[in-house]
């Protein structure tokens, strides 16, 4: 099986993974708690294997890209916001659904949209420079769009630490690693090697994360799906729209295609894996919450499956220019 065939297969296998998953989380779900314990390890080389096929020389130049860092903060911490609102108002007004909505819908993806990017082909070395930004800023921003939304009771209970410990176990480990790797290969034929056995990864990783997630988390949904029913069309909503917001925002930046391909895929994925351990720890009188954060995980990664396909050959398709904004000249 080689690594050309697996990038051909990919939705396959995805739906292979997502198929079993199911099976095991409906006919099984007393082994949710194993799969449970197994996100994060499997997230982890996810994204080891994706930084992998990173070239750490060009990391100098996604940091200074001020356009892209400009994009995806205005995007996640003021477009998105907006857009929430207005999505969240045709659900129950419930504090329980509202406050897992809000959590996992203001709070970009610093984990696996990195992968999902590289399998688009976009420029996942600049979304990878932008996680640090990203993470503080979701850390400050959260509490203060739920005590917006919401009210100050709510925003006082998010605790900073779930996400701090993501951010070291998901990117920075992975990324250190990674970078430890690349360093290894200019120097050793047994690093080279390794490094290249590794191409074949993100694949099949990809797979085990989508496995591993939803065996976990769908007997959370089974036995709430009627109380969360309503957040699936708001869901559904928001990845149709976020990903034509990007698409407008890289045109407005004349972003090249990678770089556009990233913008979109930070603006529509969120920070399901990191929340859940917040909605997890919010008071007794919340339970629901992390079942609506549970589903918004399982509509995104089902998208990601569609966007992944959709992005480059409909949405940003392949050009040696800018991406430009229908029906805007661009400037000479």
């Amino acid at each position: 099986m080689s690594q050309e065939w697996l990038q051909r297969h990919q939705i396959a296998v995805y739906a292979v993974a997502v198929a079993a998953a199911v099976g095991i989380g409906l006919g099984q779900p007393a082994s949710a708690s194993v799969f449970q314990r197994l996100i994060t390890p499997v997230l982890a080389v996810l994204l080891y294997a994706t930084f992998l096929e990173i070239p750490f020389v060009r990391f100098r130049a996604a940091i200074t890209n001020g356009r892209f860092m400009a994009g995806a903060l205005v995007l996640n911490f003021l477009v998105v916001p907006i857009v929430v609102y207005g999505l969240t108002r045709f659900l129950p007004n419930e504090p329980v659904v509202l406050v897992g909505a809000f959590m996992v819908l203001l709070t970009p993806c610093i984990d696996y949209v990195i992968a999902f990017t590289d399998l688009a082909e976009g420029d996942a070395e600049q979304l990878t420079a932008a996680t640090p930004a990203l993470m503080l800023l979701q850390l400050l921003f959260l509490p203060a769009y739920l005590w917006l939304f919401m009210g100050e009771r709510i925003a006082a209970v998010v605790e900073p630490g779930p996400f701090l410990e993501a951010f070291l176990l998901l990117i920075m480990l992975p990324l250190a690693l990674a970078w430890v790797t690349e360093i290894g290969a200019t120097r050793s034929p047994t690093a080279r090697r390794w490094q290249s056995a590794m191409g074949w990864l993100p694949v099949p990783m990809m797979g085990a994360t989508l496995l591993v997630v939803i065996a976990s988390q769908l007997p959370r949904v089974r036995d709430s799906i009627e109380g969360i029913a309503a957040v699936v069309p708001v869901y559904v909503a928001f990845l149709v729209v976020m990903p034509l917001l990007g698409r407008l925002a890289a045109g407005l930046l004349r972003l090249d295609t990678g770089a556009s391909r990233a913008l979109v895929f930070t603006a529509v994925t969120r920070n399901s894996l990191v929340v859940l351990p917040l909605a997890l720890a919010l008071p007794a009188r919340y339970e629901l919450a992390p079942a609506v954060v549970v589903t918004q995980t399982l509509v995104e990664l089902a998208g990601m499956v569609v966007l992944t396909r959709v992005v480059p050959a409909w949405l940003v398709p392949d050009t040696p220019d800018p991406i430009p904004v229908p029906g805007v000249t661009p400037e000479e």
